[in-house]
């Protein structure tokens, strides 16, 4: 198993939030906390939230190894390293399979899940488009690709979803030597994308409340799905937000707050 690394954090909560119930934040494939900004903010009125990016994402370190025992110790360094047990962790897509695996690995560590549009099986694909979007990123020609508009065009040939492009562009930053560089590690994203499709493992159930919270229009989450989430996850609920596709917290997001505000309250 890979040496745990120390992620970058961001805390978002203030006052008596901050001294409550810790809900830690992962995000998806591709993506960094900041990418939650806008939910964390209003969690952190209540809870003391942190922002996470995982290993090879935002400014958390790179490394080889991208699969979901990796990242759950990470995860489970970060927890133990702040004293932040048992907390409640929230995690979309990548991240909720991060967050399954470190329920199952370390319950004692996780004191709920909600699973964001994702479920514990594995996958033939972890999204549609995935691999047109990574073989933009690694053509793209640091080095003569200057300015974020030529970027942006380059990359527009490969990623021909506007949401999905800006989504990619976030992950685009300035280097401290000038020009451009890739917050992500696009080498390692592509030599383990297919350990990213795997299902999170575990000998024992997380018997403890888990939300899964589904898109109406995705197709991550399905019927076929429950006995495999039950197996491992026997007190586990799905809630449905209509009219959102995987992005549920983008598409949906008052609808999405409510839902998991309502969990969180309930328990």
């Amino acid at each position: 198993m890979a040496t745990a690394l120390t992620l970058n954090t961001r805390d978002y909560s203030a006052g008596a939030a901050a001294s409550g119930e810790t809900l830690l934040v992962l995000h998806g494939l591709f993506g960094s906390q900041g990418n939650w900004g806008v939910h964390n903010k209003a969690f952190a009125e209540t809870f003391n939230v942190i922002g996470v990016d995982l290993r090879n994402h935002g400014d958390s370190p790179h490394a080889p190894e991208l699969d979901y025992q990796s990242m759950a110790e990470d995860v489970r360094l970060l927890i133990e390293s702040r004293g932040l047990a048992p907390c409640t962790v929230l995690g979309h897509s990548m991240g909720g399979k991060v967050a399954m695996q470190l329920a199952l690995s370390y319950p004692d560590l996780v004191k709920r899940l909600v699973v964001v549009d994702i479920a514990p099986v594995a996958y033939e694909s972890m999204g549609p488009g995935h691999h047109r979007v990574i073989e933009g990123m690694q053509s793209l020609d640091l080095a003569t690709a200057t300015t974020r508009a030529a970027a942006e065009a380059h990359l527009a040939q490969h990623i021909e979803d506007e949401a999905t492009l800006k989504f990619i562009m976030t992950s685009l930053t300035r280097a401290t030597e000038g020009g451009l560089r890739w917050k992500l590690n696009v080498a390692a994203i592509k030599a383990q994308y297919d350990r990213l499709r795997e299902k999170p493992v575990g000998d024992t159930p997380f018997d403890k409340p888990v939300l899964f919270v589904k898109g109406s229009e995705s197709g991550y989450i399905g019927a076929e799905h429950e006995a495999e989430i039950l197996e491992l996850f026997p007190q586990a609920a799905v809630k449905i937000v209509m009219e959102a596709g995987h992005w549920v917290h983008a598409d949906k997001p008052q609808a999405f707050q409510k839902i998991v505000f309502d969990f969180l309250d309930s328990e």
